[in-house]
């Protein structure tokens, strides 16, 4: 109590900008709870934003209304920084360049190359290593409070494929927008009402022309808001039933009536939708014989010993017996080998490459995976409609992400409220 106090009066003597000893000290913007926002920190944030929306090729709201939203993000963000550091969430160096050599990749860069790119777009580097190590913090805390508390059960699952099938395909995805009028916790009737006109006036000015993007921007209070409020593609079954009961009776460029929830009230418009896949894969019938490397004999061993059970094996011995007499894998190796019928993804990828590539009745040459060496057989293939397995794991998924996404919100609105934030300077 007595560190919050000497804070608070430390950060009313920097609540201008002032100079000491020739130096200039930045303006604090908000107070929060033992951190603070200052102004360059939050200049920064609204540049990164800009820069978003321009390439969503959206218009941008006032100025004012936009620092004021990303104020609140950048609020958000720092209460649960805190919170990961007070209870030892940190993110050493070695993961943070491993997860940044990773982004690199997947945008066909080195590191080194990467970072020229975001430095020639107005980047600095140090400040985006930063964000990440913060992104991986807020991604193990969610992990930890959320995610991890998520429990999905058989019964939910038959129950939500029930639901679904009266309304449609699970697997069809939608494309939509989002814009939430938040609700505050224990808020009186009056209140709500409030808030419920504010919610309608939103939609009036929607059904009226104005740009949902820009709206969700300038007035929503979900995740996605700095973003349009854009959700994405989500299949029919990550949605919030909520969502789904209007969705199928919406059409595309449509915006729905308020929906009310406990968070507030919510407005979607449909931007695309398209159905869902068939689920008819291919399985195929294999047995294998797997030799590791050892002491005794080494790689070079392993694959000359291999390509002498396969010639016999081709010449008439019987592959089973082979297998029972020298496989390594124990399990398959009691029943000759026999892997069963696998399909897509069942086993490791060089595997199932190297098994897809060979013609039934035929043998492999031999290969290697992080298993061993091998050689395997392929017996038969079959195709089969596996929609009922797909659709149960499917719901899984999708009840798993939906709660996640209902808890996370709960969880954050509750964080915000039960923290000290002092707004230090009018935007």
């Amino acid at each position: 109590m007595l560190l919050r106090v000497f804070m608070l009066f430390l950060f009313c003597m920097l609540s201008s900008s002032v100079l000491i000893a020739g130096q200039m000290i930045d303006k604090i913007v908000a107070i929060v709870d033992e951190d603070i926002i200052t102004m360059t920190e939050l200049e920064r944030q609204l540049n990164v934003v800009q820069k978003q929306i321009r390439a969503q090729n959206t218009m941008p709201p006032p100025q004012d209304i936009l620092r004021k939203q990303v104020l609140e993000r950048e609020i958000v963000k720092r209460i649960q920084l805190q919170l990961a550091k007070n209870t030892g969430i940190t993110i050493d160096d070695n993961a943070l360049t491993a997860t940044l050599e990773n982004i690199a990749a997947q945008n066909n860069f080195s590191l080194d190359e990467f970072r020229k790119v975001l430095e020639q777009d107005g980047f600095k580097f140090v400040d985006f290593r930063e964000d990440i190590r913060d992104e991986m913090a807020l991604a193990r805390l969610m992990q930890r409070e959320v995610n991890a508390r998520v429990v999905v059960t058989d019964q939910e699952i038959t129950n939500f494929i029930s639901t679904q099938e009266a309304q449609g395909n699970i697997d069809d995805e939608f494309l939509l927008s989002h814009i939430l009028i938040s609700v505050p916790e224990a808020s009186n009737a009056e209140a709500i009402e409030k808030i419920k006109s504010k919610a309608t006036l939103v939609l009036e000015d929607l059904n009226r022309g104005a740009n949902f993007a820009q709206m969700a921007i300038s007035v929503s209070s979900a995740q996605q808001a700095l973003e349009g409020g854009s959700l994405g593609w989500r299949k029919a079954g990550q949605l919030p039933t909520l969502f789904t009961r209007v969705i199928y009776k919406m059409k595309i460029g449509d915006v729905s009536d308020l929906i009310r929830s406990p968070n507030g009230f919510h407005i979607i418009k449909l931007v695309d939708k398209r159905v869902g896949e068939q689920h008819i894969i291919t399985q195929t019938k294999a047995r294998h014989i797997l030799i590791r490397p050892n002491e005794l004999m080494g790689e070079a061993e392993v694959v000359t010993r291999l390509e002498q059970l396969r010639e016999r094996a081709i010449n008439g011995d019987d592959f089973s017996e082979l297998a029972r007499s020298h496989s390594a894998d124990t399990n398959s190796a009691v029943v000759g080998g026999d892997l069963g019928w696998i399909g897509p993804g069942d086993m490791v990828p060089h595997f199932e490459t190297v098994m897809n590539n060979t013609s039934t009745g035929e043998i492999s040459e031999p290969f290697q995976s992080q298993f061993g060496w091998h050689i395997l057989q392929v017996l038969d293939r079959r195709t089969l409609d596996n929609r009922e397995e797909f659709a149960r794991k499917k719901a899984r998924e999708f009840i798993h992400q939906r709660k996640t996404d209902e808890l996370a919100e709960s969880w954050l609105r509750q964080l915000r409220d039960q923290t000290y934030v002092e707004i230090k300077q009018q935007l």
